[in-house]
């Protein structure tokens, strides 16, 4: 009986070192799950902020934007780092490119205008 035990036992030692999954097998899933993750969410964004950020570089007097705080306003000067922006009459701010939220361009009007 003691040898049949034995023989028992190294069988499962030898079955439990093969069923141990590598490294490779284990981050797998962690790999994909970034992968997908990298293309359902970072890709479209990243693509998204370059389109705004071209309008941004391509602004020129004239043209209507919003501002991320939601003030409405139209360009009237765009240096390198900043914009001239008509708020009312005989009111101009001067804006940085990061704070311009939406541009509405040369003919559009805000709703309610």
């Amino acid at each position: 009986m003691i040898f049949g035990a034995t023989s028992i036992l190294a069988g499962q030692a030898g079955g439990a070192q093969a069923a141990r999954p590598n490294m490779l097998g284990a981050l797998l899933p962690f790999v994909l799950v970034f992968v997908i993750f990298y293309l359902l969410i970072i890709m479209p964004q990243k693509k998204k902020q370059k389109k705004h950020q071209d309008l941004v570089e391509n602004l020129k007097p004239g043209d209507r934007i919003i501002t991320t705080a939601g003030i409405f306003g139209t360009v009237m000067g765009v240096q390198k780092d900043r914009i001239e922006l008509k708020i009312a009459a005989n009111v101009k701010v001067d804006i940085t490119k990061s704070a311009v939220g939406v541009i509405l361009g040369a003919s559009d009007k805000p709703e309610g205008a």
